[in-house]
This record gives C-alpha cells, sequence and structure tokens, in this order.
C-alpha cells in the first residue's frame, strides 16, 4: 500500500526530457506547500551556474546553492557539488578557517571537480544536510523536499556512483557520509521516486527502461506520472457506436485525434502491465509558465491527497 508522498522526506522526480520533468516538479512542490507542509523544491542540475527554469516557475528570486524563501511554505535551492564539498570539510576539519583554507586550493577544486564520483558525493551530501536541518524543538525544517533530477542518463548516479567510493573507503567520515545519504535515497518509507512520461509509446517505453534502472539500484519508485493527457470525451458505450459508425462510412477528419486516444490508453495499459505503483494522469491544457504550474498544482493536490486515504488507487484529475 501507498503511503502519501506527503509521508516522505524526499520525492525525486525523473524522466526523459521534453515530457514536462521541470514543470511537474514545480507543481507538486506548490501542491504539497498549499496543503500547509513546509516544502523544499531542489533542483539538481549539471549547469550549476546556468539559468534555472525551475527557479522561474515557482518564482524564485534568486536561483543557487543558499537556500531562498519563495511562498508561504515553499523555498527554493540549487543544489550544487562545491557547496556540498564545503559542508562536508566544515563539518569534518576541526576549525572552520581550515575548511575554506583548504577550498581556496586551486588543486583540491580540481581534484573536486574531476571526478565523477566526487561531484555527486558533493550533491548528495548537500541534500543530506538539508534533509538534516532543523528546528531548535527537532522539528524539521524541510519536511518534504521535492527533487528534479536532470533529464539525463546521469540521474542515478546520485546512487550509483557513491558506492565505488564506499568500496574504497567503506569507514571513516566520507564512507560514513556515503551510506548515510544512499540509506535515505533507499529506504521507502524516506525517499520515493516519480516518473513523469508523456502518453506516446516511445516515451513509456523510456519510462519502463529507468523504472527497471530504478529497481536495479535499490531506488524507490513510488508513482508514474502521465503528462499531457488528451481529453477522452466518450464513455464506453458511445466510443463502441462511433467505432461502428467509422467501420461504415470510413476515416473522417477526427480520425488522427482518436488515434492518439488510443495511443493514450495503450500507455496507461503498459504502464499499468508492468508496474506496480500507481499511476496519475494529468491533462494537456492550453497554459505556459507560472500559470501552468499553478494550474497542475490545483490538479495535483486532490490527487494526493487521495492517495493518502486510498493506499495507491489509481487517480486521474
Amino acid at each position: 500500500m501507498l503511503d502519501s508522498l506527503w509521508n516522505r522526506r524526499a520525492v525525486l522526480v525523473s524522466g526523459k526530457g521534453g515530457v514536462g520533468k521541470t514543470t511537474l516538479s514545480a507543481a507538486m512542490a506548490v501542491a504539497a506547500a498549499r496543503s500547509g507542509r513546509p516544502v523544499l523544491l531542489a533542483e539538481l542540475s549539471p549547469d550549476e551556474g546556468g539559468p534555472s527554469t525551475l527557479a522561474a516557475l515557482v518564482g524564485a528570486k534568486e536561483a543557487g546553492a543558499k537556500v531562498v524563501p519563495v511562498r508561504p511554505n515553499l523555498s527554493f535551492v540549487r543544489l550544487a557539488a562545491s557547496e556540498g564539498h564545503r559542508q562536508f570539510l566544515e563539518e569534518t576539519l576541526p576549525v572552520k578557517w581550515l575548511a575554506d583554507a583548504a577550498l581556496r586550493s586551486r588543486a583540491l577544486r580540481r581534484f573536486l571537480e574531476a571526478g565523477p564520483a566526487l561531484k555527486e558525493m558533493g550533491l548528495l551530501y548537500q541534500m543530506l544536510t538539508l534533509v538534516r536541518r532543523a528546528h531548535p524543538d527537532g522539528r524539521p525544517m524541510y519536511p518534504l523536499a521535492v527533487v528534479d533530477l536532470p533529464a539525463t542518463g546521469h540521474a542515478l548516479a546520485l546512487a550509483t556512483l557513491p558506492r565505488s567510493v564506499l568500496s574504497l573507503m567503506p569507514g571513516g567520515p566520507i564512507g560514513r557520509a556515503v551510506r548515510e545519504g544512499l540509506d535515505l535515497l533507499q529506504d521507502p518509507t524516506r525517499t520515493g521516486v516519480v516518473l513523469t512520461s508523456l502518453p506516446e509509446p516511445l516515451p513509456v517505453s523510456e519510462t519502463l527502461s529507468m523504472a527497471r534502472e530504478l529497481k536495479d539500484v535499490g531506488l524507490p519508485l513510488s508513482a508514474v506520472l502521465l503528462n499531457r493527457l488528451p481529453e477522452d470525451p466518450f464513455t464506453p458505450e458511445s466510443r463502441a457506436a462511433l467505432d461502428r459508425l467509422l467501420e461504415t462510412h470510413g476515416p473522417h477528419r477526427g480520425q488522427r485525434a482518436l488515434e492518439r486516444l488510443e495511443r493514450a490508453r495503450e500507455a496507461r495499459k503498459r504502464l499499468a502491465e508492468d508496474t506496480s505503483v500507481p499511476q496519475w494522469g494529468l491533462p494537456e491544457l492550453a497554459l505556459t509558465g507560472m500559470a501552468l504550474v499553478e494550474r497542475l498544482a490545483e490538479l495535483l493536490l486532490p490527487t494526493l491527497e487521495e492517495a493518502a486515504h486510498a493506499g495507491g488507487r489509481e487517480a486521474t484529475p
């Protein structure tokens, strides 16, 4: 039975490019914030210094490694390997000035930036530090973090590359930090992955491939979100009547729309057959940017609240 995503500490949103993953990450975070839960929306971007589409979608005025408030219950941060390295050195070295001095070393910075595993370690450590952050009374400062993963084949490196570090350094402060981060990512009670897709054959095939990769690295898949579903105005009876008319009179101008509806049905069927997690659907909307995020959040909020009560029953706005 699926617990509500609201009860996770981290929700990782992944998917191939062009499926609306970043927009849906923003919409999920806004929906969670509207429910009254403090949310941290985090972007894991390969380009730490470039413009942030995610920040623009929620109206964040800054897009850097420091957490910035966006609206009530919603904050934004851009995860950066360099920030994770700095936080790790500050926690492990006896005094802060030693960490600052170490990071001023060009040789050390080049070393930390050169190895992919070290970059992922920095990202993982910053994420872990933010999840650990608490109020003086012990309550988590960010009970829920929604993390927008990059739409590249490197997204799973967050879970896979640190393992090579563990094989070399199973103990000590580095080994302990990496192990704590992996424990968080692979714990289905604290972390859930949401895969986003479009209701078309190729995106669905890519989503199913990613689902298998998640299973291989131990990341818990919690839901699949189908974006831009075409509106289906037919009941089973009216569709059957239409099919009989088409058999008699042949194709007409609406044939392509009907074929798209059929592809969407097949997409939902394939995902239901090949995954064992809830499947949500969001309609195609004539909106863009922040207006689209706000509307999708309105649709997602009752869907996610229903998941808390239905224990994983499929829901489509």
